[in-house]
Order: structure tokens, then C-alpha cells, then sequence
């Protein structure tokens, strides 16, 4: 079943981009807000949750900007997940862009999941 994209929108107030930056792209940063674990090889990362393993290539990056991952195991060849940094012109504020693919039955529960996981990455920041 082709999936359909999902973009959320989060704002991070008083963080620096490197240390949110840092939280998005490197196996430390992620392990501390996405997953239980996350180990990586140069450009495959892999992802543990209650001891369930999960790889992910990292398909694309522009430091400081976004960073692109495509799961191993998805049979969907175009699906992908992303974190995008911006600053708001107005606030100055950073702003977490997500984009992800699910089934179209699964975007309530996509977005429920990605609301608890950014919650933990703001605790994680302080904000």
C-alpha cells in the first residue's frame, strides 16, 4: 500500500541550532529522544525500541539544515523521514519541520507518536 506524506510543524524557543541540530543527526543525539538505542555505521543507523532492531540509511543531509533517513525494511522505495531546521523571521525561534510517510489509516497515530517524541527531545533541550 503506497503511503501518503505526513509534515508536522514544531517550535523550539531559546535552543541553539547545534545543540538541536546535534539531537537530530548524530546516534547519540537520537538516542537520547528518539529511540531506546541507536548505533550507526557511516550512513546506516539502527534504531532500537525494547530491544526490537530497526535500520535506517541516512539518505541525505545538509549540515545544519536537514537530515533524510529511509527505513531498510519498507517496501515503499519513496517513503523517508526528515528533520528540517528553520528560524522564524519574526521570533528569531527554531522550527522542527517533520516529514514522514504512513498509511493513511496510521496518520492519527503517526502524529500522536511524534507529539510524545518531540515532547521528550524539548525535555531533553530544557524547553
Amino acid at each position: 500500500m503506497k503511503k501518503e506524506k505526513l509534515h508536522i510543524e514544531y517550535l523550539f524557543h531559546r535552543v541553539s541550532k547545534s545543540s538541536l541540530w546535534n539531537c537530530l543527526s548524530t546516534s547519540g543525539g537520537l538516542a537520547e529522544w528518539f529511540a531506546d538505542e541507536v548505533m550507526d555505521d557511516g550512513k546506516v543507523f539502527t534504531f532500537t525500541w525494547n530491544k526490537h532492531k530497526t535500520m535506517a540509511e541516512m539518505t541525505g543531509i545538509s549540515p545544519l539544515s536537514y537530515v533524510r533517513f529511509r527505513w531498510l525494511d519498507d517496501e515503499d522505495e519513496d517513503a523517508y523521514f526528515e528533520f528540517c531546521l528553520h528560524k522564524t523571521e519574526l521570533t528569531g525561534d527554531w522550527m522542527l519541520e517533520i516529514t514522514d510517510f504512513v498509511e493513511e489509516d496510521e496518520k492519527d497515530k503517526a502524529v500522536t507518536l511524534w507529539d510524545t517524541q518531540v515532547k521528550a527531545l524539548k525535555r531533553r533541550l530544557g524547553v
